[in-house]
This record gives structure tokens, C-alpha cells and sequence, in this order.
């Protein structure tokens, strides 16, 4: 029995590495221009960053192999595939105003540095502290809405800034209030932006509009429950 939830635990532990590797596939991906195939790996390590922690939690991995820090592990391969990644494929596809489109990346890059080693950057109660470096949920809409580069750049400035204002953003698998509604719409949004990444070429500009109603409902509850606090 012991012997079978050691497995499971490293198995966890895994799963959550195997990220490491689905970024670094997203960025030959990027570099070969196949920006389907690097948002398709870029998907999968936040399906698995969506599922790990419900799994490590089932099977007590801080029990089973107290000797191993999870956590740590989590944080690693999170700012290389929710930070590197992203920045590069930005880069890549071109989407940033060429001549500061270096400068422009490295801005979430040095902040998502800072937010990651904060303390309180995840809260007892189940928040993120500052915007939560999704940066390759942001660059799946700089590319697919084709919107200008100056205004791109003003984007991911404006979220860089983001991370260092101590606004507590939702943490949609954990924190309680609405927990429900917002998996539910998460698993929604989900399935549109996988369907979009599969039709890439020909998805149509409406849906991709249309998903951004789950951003919009993550930010705003994010807002009201900030403003409700005492």
C-alpha cells in the first residue's frame, strides 16, 4: 500500500515536470512558425497546472515524500512556461513593435521574477496576490486578435505593472466564492480557445472575442471581492 502511494506521489511529481519539456517543444514550435503546435504545448502545461495540485492533494505528496518540495517544483516550471515561453513566442510571431519588441518581452519577465518570490503570492485563503503572470493566456489573444503592435506593447506593459499592485486575482480551482460558476466558465473558455488553436487559420474572430468573457468575469470578480474585503 505504501509502496503504491510513493508511486502515485512521484507520479504527481511527474506530471508536473512533464510542463518542462511541453515549453520547450512550444518554443522550437515558435521558432519553426507553427504557432498552433507552441499554443497547443503552451495549453497543455495549463491543463496540467489546472489538475496537479487537485491530484498532489489527493494522494498527500508532502506526506508520502516530505523530503521533496512540490511547491517549489510547481514554481519552477510555472515561470518557465507561464513567463520564458510566452515572452519568446511574442517575439517569434512578431506581434510586438519590432524595434522595442525585446525590451517590451523582458518586461514580464523581470516582474513575473518578482511575483513569483513574493511571500504572499499565494494567499492562506486561496488568492493570487498581483496579476498572475498568465502570460500565455495573453499571448494566445495578442496573436489571435491581431490587434495592432503599438497597442500590444501598451498590453503587456500595462499587465507588467500589474504584477507589483497587490490586487488579490481569484485562484479559480481553490477559492471558494463562486467556485462552481467559475470552474464551470473556465471549462467553457477552455474548450473554445482548444477549439480555436485546432482551426487556428480559420477560427472565427467572434469566438475568439466571445471567450474573452471569461477573462472579463475572472478580472471583475477578482475586483469585487478585493473591494468587498475589510
Amino acid at each position: 500500500m505504501r509502496g503504491a502511494r510513493t508511486a502515485a506521489a512521484w507520479g504527481v511529481h511527474l506530471l508536473t515536470a512533464s510542463s518542462a519539456p511541453a515549453g520547450v517543444l512550444a518554443i522550437l514550435a515558435a521558432e519553426r512558425g507553427d504557432p498552433a503546435a507552441s499554443m497547443g504545448w503552451m495549453a497543455y502545461t495549463v491543463a496540467i497546472d489546472a489538475v496537479d495540485g487537485t491530484l498532489a492533494r489527493a494522494v498527500g505528496v508532502k506526506r508520502v515524500l516530505p523530503f521533496f518540495d512540490g511547491t517549489r517544483l510547481d514554481d519552477l516550471v510555472d515561470y518557465v512556461t507561464y513567463v520564458i515561453v510566452p515572452a519568446l513566442f511574442l517575439l517569434h510571431t512578431h506581434v510586438l513593435p519590432a524595434r522595442a519588441a525585446v525590451a517590451v518581452a523582458f518586461c514580464p519577465v523581470l516582474a513575473s521574477a518578482y511575483g513569483f518570490c513574493r511571500t504572499d503570492a499565494k494567499t492562506t485563503d486561496h488568492y493570487f496576490t498581483g496579476f498572475p503572470s498568465y502570460w500565455n493566456i495573453v499571448a494566445f489573444y495578442l496573436y489571435t486578435l491581431a490587434w495592432p503592435r503599438a497597442v500590444n506593447a501598451a498590453i503587456v506593459l500595462l499587465l507588467s505593472v500589474a504584477v507589483f499592485v497587490p490586487i488579490r486575482y481569484v485562484y479559480p480551482s481553490r477559492t471558494t466564492t463562486l467556485r462552481p460558476l467559475t470552474v464551470a466558465l473556465g471549462l467553457a473558455w477552455g474548450a473554445a480557445v482548444l477549439y480555436s488553436l485546432a482551426h487556428l487559420a480559420s477560427v472565427p474572430r467572434t469566438l475568439v472575442v466571445a471567450s474573452l468573457a471569461f477573462p472579463v468575469y475572472y478580472v471583475g470578480l477578482s475586483l469585487v471581492l478585493q473591494l468587498r474585503r475589510p
